[in-house]
């Protein structure tokens, strides 16, 4: 082991996790509908399967960019030997404006200030380099995505502080929290880099509201930070309120010739709104040239391949194609969010109101044998080895309160859907039954013991002699 590097050696991976940890007893055990049909549902994995057939129509009337033709003829050279670390501009282009599209061309995005990188992880993980060193920290919401624990300080040393919310007022970020994160991270001795929200959030599905974006702005101006926004989501909301990106916000406030313009960063990725996360597609979005100048020589660690590039520049470009993906692909998701909403309902399980995102934030704190985090994992071992569903506990996502879960719904077919939440009420019913079980024999317990103190009683009256009063 000695020959080996700490890093190689060390356990602070987070692959420990329960999160992580339920994919592997999924992958042990996965369900299929014919080959392994009593198999370990996947609802702990956030992919969006719901809108395929477009991306493959469009494939279909579009061979030249699936085969890496221009006008007919093969590039296929070209593209095999490009490798310039600053990316395609024509697919820059394409995704700055597709990026716009989804904010509802209330912003726009320069190409220059945008940086490819292989995915969200790595564009995350890219911006802790650039703004932080080893020991030094950034504040997180809580609930946040357990995967954060990983990208953001494996690698990097950046440390985690998190900004407790609760739900009282819906998770949302408040004043008082962001500032005892902030102490917190000085009692601990850290210093405090910038504050990273994802939104829409991941666990929640819930936007940001703008009272929330504008006390993140007015927090980092204030402490002199930087602020991240994980904008991964913003193509998934379905329903109202509708989507606010920070750059936006800095837009209304007239930030644009501000100090604090040049450190609101912006992370994106093609992964969750056009289900693509196989292509590895992310990017990072700076006002701050030095920023943008450093991730770009970092990118050539995890680059985006050219001929994914090509194809995907062919397919954004077409705007026609991209406003009904955008369109379609909310419809799809509210109507299986619905779907998934009315299936817990009927299993007596509710959760939080959510507008966004391909999962939802699920109450099951009734649910518990105790209000603690040992009896959500025993709920949490029984819900994926007993009824074979892979969901994802709130303690692996840092929630403060036992009983949350995070429940996939746009990774599986609508058939798969309805099959999870049939597992899941009948379930709920053996444990209520459970409970009204003991319930009814404690009862008769009870009444037994009231019935043996009166006789009890009653004879400590009598008269010892003839029985009578």
């Amino acid at each position: 082991m000695g020959l080996l590097s700490g890093k190689a050696t060390c356990n602070t991976h987070g692959q420990d996790s329960s999160y992580f940890l339920g994919w592997q007893e999924y992958e042990k055990n996965p369900y299929d509908e014919v080959q392994n049909p009593t198999g370990i549902i996947q609802m702990g994995l956030a992919e969006n399967q719901l809108s395929f057939d477009l991306l493959e129509s469009w494939l279909d009337r579009n061979p030249d960019a699936a085969g890496f033709k221009r006008d007919g003829q093969s590039i296929f050279r070209e593209l095999a030997l490009f490798q310039d670390y600053h990316g395609l501009p024509a697919f820059k282009k394409a995704l700055v404006e597709f990026m716009s599209e989804i904010r509802g061309n209330k912003v726009t995005f320069d190409t220059s200030k945008i940086v490819l990188t292989a995915g969200a992880t790595s564009a995350n993980e890219t911006l802790m380099f650039c703004l932080a060193e080893p020991g030094e920290a950034f504040l997180l919401p809580t609930p946040y995505y357990p995967g954060f624990d990983r990208d953001l300080k494996w690698r990097t040393g950046v440390e985690i502080v998190p900004i407790q919310c609760t739900s009282l007022n819906g998770f949302q970020i408040t004043e008082m929290a962001l500032e005892e994160a902030y102490q917190l991270a000085q009692k601990r001795h850290l210093k405090v880099k910038g504050v990273l929200v994802t939104n829409p959030s991941n666990p929640l599905g819930t936007t940001m509201s703008r009272n929330e974006l504008n006390l993140l702005v007015n927090f980092i101006t204030e402490k002199n930070i930087h602020l991240i926004s994980d904008e991964i989501y913003s193509g998934t909301v379905f329903s109202s309120p509708g989507f606010v990106s920070i750059m936006e916000i800095l837009k209304d406030r007239n930030c644009e010739n501000t100090e604090v313009w040049n450190r609101v960063h912006i992370v994106y990725s093609l992964s969750k709104d056009l289900g693509l996360p196989g292509f590895r597609v992310g990017a990072i979005y700076s006002n701050d040239d030095t920023v943008v100048a450093a991730a770009t020589k970092m990118s050539s660690f995890g680059l985006v391949s050219s001929q994914t590039q090509y194809l995907l520049s062919a397919l954004l470009s077409d705007k026609k194609f991209a406003q009904n993906y955008i369109s379609e692909n909310k419809k799809r998701l509210k109507q299986r969010h619905r779907k998934l909403v009315s299936g817990l309902e009927k299993a007596g399980i509710s959760c939080l109101k959510s507008n966004a995102g391909l999962f939802c934030w699920v109450d099951m704190r009734h649910l518990l044998s105790s209000n603690t985090f040992e009896a959500e994992m025993e709920l949490w071992k029984k819900i994926v080895y007993d009824v074979k569903l892979n969901i994802s506990p709130g303690s692996s996502c840092h929630c403060t309160e036992p009983g949350w879960f995070r429940v996939c719904f746009a990774n599986m077919s609508e058939d798969t859907l309805k099959l999870s939440m049939q597992r899941l009420k009948a379930f709920v019913d053996s444990i209520t039954t459970t409970l009204h079980n003991q319930s009814n024999h404690q009862s008769i317990k009870n009444s037994r013991r009231r019935s043996f103190t009166k006789w009890v009683f009653r004879l400590s009256f009598d008269d010892p002699m003839t029985g009578e009063r």
